[in-house]
């Protein structure tokens, strides 16, 4: 299964599925969310796969997060609310795949590629991972409620707020200082490193895997606000001036100040 900006490969009984915008450092399209929910319900089904691993294509980047063009639309609470409900549909189909998920991660995992790689059960990366929501530096948005439960989840209130507050980016030693990630693995290796960690699922005993996974899903569950309860955060940044005028920056490459409206 492949188009051009997703790519699901076998090799044997391992899954790899490759964000492929290199240019664009595979910031995400609406096809290629579609894309991933779609390589989700196909593996989910297949019960030759053993483990599924996700990565970026081109060394630079996992997922830089979603590509910013397509937030020239939005123009109701809809479109906001309608955005991140779909991110959490995605993100929640991944999360849920009845399989061990590995995230590879090279270079920047940033917004939406952040949301993903948190969802994985296992992260492995390379010196040059750089980890986190800059939204606080770079658009004025905000995540979902169920995206700031992951993220609280993953790393504790206090590194949350950083990332978020303060817009600040996590290396590699400190993602696995903070139990982010599993290891961290040179360029030249971690393909192979990946691969030889996946295979191992496939001796290991599929229903205690699945039911593990399954269990801690529904710890997590619990602890969850639900997803609601930020819609009106949701709405007042993507419908503010200041959400506005930092996506036509990005696109027009035009100046502007925060205005806190």
């Amino acid at each position: 299964m492949s188009d051009e900006s997703v790519i699901l490969r076998r090799e044997g009984g391992i899954a790899w599925i490759g964000f492929n915008r290199p240019e664009s450092r595979n910031a995400m399209t609406w096809a290629m969310y579609d894309a991933l929910e779609a390589c989700c319900d196909r593996l989910a089904a297949d019960d030759s796969v053993v483990a599924v691993v996700l990565h970026g294509v081109g060394g630079e980047a996992f997922v830089a997060g979603t590509d910013i063009t397509q937030f020239t639309h939005f123009a109701s609470p809809e479109d906001a609310i309608g955005y991140e409900r779909r991110i959490d549909r995605v993100v929640g189909k991944l999360e849920a795949l009845p399989k061990p998920t590995i995230a590879m991660i090279e270079g920047a995992c940033v917004g939406g590629g952040a949301a993903l790689a948190l969802v994985c059960d296992f992260r492995y990366c390379t010196p040059t991972m750089k980890f986190g929501v800059p939204i606080a530096r770079t658009l004025g948005n905000t995540l979902s409620m169920t995206n700031v439960s992951r993220m609280v989840d993953m790393v504790g209130v206090a590194r949350t707020k950083e990332a978020l507050m303060m817009g600040r980016l996590f290396d590699a030693e400190e993602a696995r200082e903070a139990g982010l990630v599993n290891a961290i693995h040179d360029p030249e290796s971690i393909a192979d490193e990946v691969a030889e960690i996946a295979a191992e699922f496939a001796r290991r005993a599929p229903l205690t895997v699945q039911a593990s996974k399954a269990l801690v899903g529904r710890v997590l569950a619990e602890r969850r606000a639900a997803p609601e309860t930020g819609d009106d955060w949701v709405t007042t940044c993507y419908m503010s001036d200041d959400f506005k005028a930092a996506v036509n920056r990005f696109v027009h490459k035009t100046p502007f100040e925060w205005t806190g409206r």
